[in-house]
């Protein structure tokens, strides 16, 4: 079924991980040779999001079983973490992989301790959860690390962007507008204080993210046809370009800096290019998924 998201190991490139909505995530071999290299299975329903850890050992999956797995990338052994709701974004935390955040339907992001417990039934306890944060009033979308992990960012269907302190559940910012679509995928820059944001009006739209969370106007980009779809975004290693898939299949290449959009490529035959991942490390490879149960990669 449908590919949900890709995403290369971080620092090498040389694996790449796909999740898709027949409750599978695979490893493939990263120079494009396309070697399946492991399938791991334990999901029920079709996987939502996905992530490697910082250091690459470990992946998380979250599920529309309302499970979140813990993977071993060697081992292919997993554990669940769920607390009966469904999780639309899961994270690690930078500074201790043990730590993960996991934005949910329920309106609360949880923070689990993968060292304190587990609930391997498939998602009838809370152990593990160690913090809430519960300030949204709709289905939260997004969560994302900024300042080295100081920060975090959430993004909700309630048209709010809450900026948070790690490990404190007051939120210390927020901007709200009515007018405000949803985000459903944010990224951030690579190298500079900005995260990009999937909108649900066919923008991805920027923020800065240093001291002060704002929107910065003039770094919009259009073109793409996003609404109704969580696409990822993903930026090239040095953060000049941006890379967004849409809806009807295609692939979208922009200059950062200017707005600009340089490539569109017809990804996965008119249906949604869902997965859009850069590589490390060669700054001429994309890989993409999608919903015709395709992952590709590009040069």
């Amino acid at each position: 079924r449908g590919v949900q998201g890709v995403e290369f190991i971080p620092n090498t490139g040389h694996l790449l991980l796909s999740y898709a909505l027949d409750g599978k995530a695979k490893i493939w071999r990263g120079d494009g040779n396309s070697e399946l290299l492991r399938t791991y299975s334990g999901h029920s329903e079709g996987i939502r999001s996905g992530c490697f850890s910082p250091q690459g050992d470990t992946f998380l999956t979250s599920s529309f079983d309302r499970c979140i797995r813990l993977w071993d990338v060697e081992t292919g052994s997993s554990k669940c973490f769920g607390n009966k709701t469904m999780g639309y974004s899961a994270r690690y935390y930078p500074r201790n992989p043990s730590i993960f955040i996991v934005a949910c339907s329920d309106n609360k992001l949880y923070q689990w301790d993968s060292r304190v417990g587990d609930s391997s039934g498939g998602g009838g306890g809370r152990g593990g959860i160690v913090q809430e944060y519960n300030y949204h009033l709709a289905p939260v979308n997004t969560v994302t690390f900024i300042d080295d992990g100081r920060k975090i960012v959430s993004t909700s269907d309630d048209k709010k962007i809450l900026v948070w302190e790690f490990d404190v559940p007051v939120p210390i910012h927020y901007i709200q507008d009515p007018l405000l679509p949803s985000i459903t995928f944010v990224a951030p820059h690579p190298q500079e204080d900005f995260i990009v944001g999937q909108s649900m009006d066919n923008s991805i739209v920027t923020y800065t993210s240093g001291e002060k969370v704002k929107a910065v106007k003039k770094k919009t980009f259009k073109g793409h046809a996003n609404i109704g779809y969580a696409a990822q975004l993903a930026f090239s290693p040095n953060g000049k370009y941006l890379c967004s898939g849409d809806g009807g299949g295609n692939l979208f290449v922009w200059d950062f800096k200017t707005g600009k959009n340089l490539r569109r490529l017809g990804a996965h035959d008119s249906k949604p290019c869902m997965g859009v991942a850069w590589h490390p490390l060669l700054p001429s490879r994309v890989a993409t998924g999608g919903w015709d149960g395709l992952v590709k990669v590009w040069e």
